[in-house]
């Protein structure tokens, strides 16, 4: 996962340099949502009336075995997963920084507000990478983002059904164990916990 820092300093780049690829960049992280599936994604896929987004098909690359080999075509279809097709809340300071920025176009791709062009997963990659070198962060992949989103959710509160079912998992379990990791901050947090229970003074035991 990216660290507090890290993903800051992410945030307000992407915030303070709103286009089309960082408002969906900065959609990630505040829901979780998979690389292929933001590729996918569509303005006509949110409501604005209720603040929700409707996750039901993803983008990728696949081997062409019709004819070269070496071809790969991308496709968009329906998610592997029936857990994988949810509704997600959609935090108000995203809605509001589409409309300010005059980026709704119904039946366009979220990632380039045009109807016949996306950006493919890979692509996308590339330019989070970019984006990271910019705040001086390297060694970061972008399905890191969705481990921090899992993370943060976890410190913040979340109940852990909830982020299970926003992450689109089948089981809580899958989420506990594969996306979950503690920052140092909480770690440390907890540590001092420890410590104050342990040390209890003989009137308060």
């Amino acid at each position: 996962r990216l660290t507090t820092v890290q993903s800051g300093k992410i945030k307000d780049f992407l915030t303070n340099n709103i286009d089309y690829v960082n408002i969906g960049i900065l959609i990630s992280f505040y829901t979780g949502v998979r690389i292929g599936e933001l590729c996918a994604l569509k303005f006509s896929d949110i409501s604005f009336e209720t603040n929700t987004m409707r996750i039901d098909k993803t983008m990728q690359r696949i081997q062409n075995f019709k004819g070269d080999k070496n071809k790969t075509d991308v496709i968009i279809s329906s998610p592997k997963s029936e857990y994988s097709i949810r509704e997600i809340p959609v935090p108000q300071f995203i809605i509001d920084l589409i409309i300010k920025n005059d980026l709704y176009r119904r039946d366009a791709y979220l990632l380039t507000g045009e109807v016949a062009r996306f950006i493919e997963p890979r692509t996308l990659e590339n330019k989070f990478n970019k984006i990271a070198s910019i705040c001086n962060i390297e060694n970061v992949t972008f399905h890191m983002i969705r481990h921090t989103f899992a993370s943060d959710c976890i410190e913040a509160g979340v109940d852990a059904k909830s982020l299970s079912e926003i992450l689109g998992h089948s089981s809580v379990n899958i989420t506990l164990n594969r996306y979950v990791h503690s920052s140092m901050e909480v770690k440390k947090m907890n540590m001092e916990k420890l410590y104050s229970y342990t040390n209890l003074s003989p009137s308060v035991i």
